[in-house]
């Protein structure tokens, strides 16, 4: 087990915008991820498993559902402190922060505002515990970054729906209790239907062969003639813009969650760099190695400020969903570009499971892709300053 050193850059004391409460926040979810994540998530990542040892502590600092009401199970928390876990997970593993984002933003977050009192007392305190694990289906085989083109159906039987068809990529759907499913009812409007395990016709098969998100459970959602009860269908929102409400919430959670990998590998980099001596002097002080660094901290300071004013603007009722993909798409390939650089600092050392870099790089090249492809970013950002959208 390494020890984990990590010491985290704020280059422009944006510790000074925070409350003392984001502080307290940041500063639990930041321990524990150095006593209860960095020992153990190297080893699960070359097992390839998810350590579900994990689940108590990630409820116990908020990680599940932190801006959900108290009366629900949530810790109240507003915007900012959300991102602060997410950065401070996403040190440790884009894997297991992809897991609480997934309970947090697209689990709870719609059956809070999109589902009734019942569900919300039935399902959320029990999420919020990590009593019970969700998962999110939207992605097909054959619909990812055209979800308004899903396949998946019910048909309304009178006391119940009947369900049918699949969604792929699927986090936490290996071990999940309920699915938040989208589907078209038979006039192919979408709505969001809550799906239990154990649901006869329903099954969660597990995707293996990864190079990436090892330490993240991935899978399918296979639907059978899936009887869902009508009780189960969320109804105070229906249309393509539900999901992609969740979808917002979850994406403004990951341009935090990015900054924290970045950080991770930074810090790593620069503490190898000044201890690795080579023509007699520690590599720290070659100019190209400083360059390296001197643009690291540059870019993760720009996107810590990002982060922090798109945090704002969410607890002020005021970001757009536009902002929202233009922080995930410049936060991730900030950090994603990092980790390349740290990893050749580092030289050979760096592809070992002795530091975290490679594991962060790998990890990112899915964090780039999901939930909004960096060029589908791109162009959401492209057709809100010019109002013509290229991607139809």
């Amino acid at each position: 087990m390494r020890t984990d050193n990590f010491q985290a850059p704020d280059y422009y004391n944006i510790d000074e915008l925070l409350t003392d409460e984001h502080k307290i926040v940041r500063d639990a979810a930041r321990e524990w991820v150095k006593r209860k994540v960095s020992p153990i998530i190297e080893d699960a990542a070359q097992k390839a498993e998810f350590p579900k040892s994990i689940i108590g502590g990630l409820a116990e600092i908020g990680a599940f559902g932190p801006y959900i009401p108290e009366e629900y199970g949530g810790a109240g928390l507003d915007q900012i402190s959300y991102g602060l876990i997410m950065q401070e997970i996403e040190r440790g593993d884009s894997g297991i922060r992809s897991t609480a984002s997934v309970q947090s933003s697209l689990v709870m977050y719609p059956i809070y505002k999109y589902g009734t009192e019942e569900q919300r007392k039935k399902y959320l305190p029990k999420l919020a515990s990590g009593e019970f694990m969700g998962c999110f289906g939207l992605t097909e085989p054959d619909h990812g970054s055209n979800p308004s083109g899903m396949t998946t159906n019910f048909k309304d039987k009178g006391d119940h729906y009947l369900l049918n068809g699949a969604k792929m990529w699927i986090s936490n759907a290996p071990f999940a209790d309920i699915a938040i499913v989208w589907a078209k009812d038979e006039n192919g409007r979408i709505h969001g239907l809550i799906v239990e395990r154990g649901m006869e016709g329903f099954s969660t098969p597990e995707t293996h062969n990864k190079w990436s998100l090892r330490a993240s459970a991935t899978g399918e959602l296979i639907f059978d003639n899936v009887k869902v009860p009508k009780e189960n269908l969320m109804p105070n929102k229906s249309g393509l813009g539900a999901p992609l409400g969740c979808l917002d919430s979850a994406r403004y959670g990951i341009a935090w969650g990015a900054i924290g990998a970045a950080m991770d590998c930074y810090d790593t980099a620069l503490r190898y760099a000044k201890e690795r001596v080579q023509f007699d002097k520690p590599i720290a002080g070659t100019q190209l190695q400083q360059k390296k660094l001197a643009e690291m901290i540059t870019e993760i300071t720009k996107a810590q400020l990002m982060a922090w004013r798109l945090g704002v603007l969410r607890n002020e009722g005021k970001a757009t969903s536009a902002q929202i993909s233009m922080a995930k798409r410049n936060n991730v390939e900030m950090a994603i570009n990092i980790a390349r650089e740290a990893r050749q600092v580092l030289g050979g050392m760096g592809i070992t499971g002795e530091y975290s870099i490679m594991r962060h790089m790998m990890n990112l090249e899915s964090v780039i892709t999901y939930e909004g492809t960096h060029d589908i970013h791109l162009l959401i950002t492209g057709m809100d300053i010019t109002g013509i959208p290229a991607f139809q």
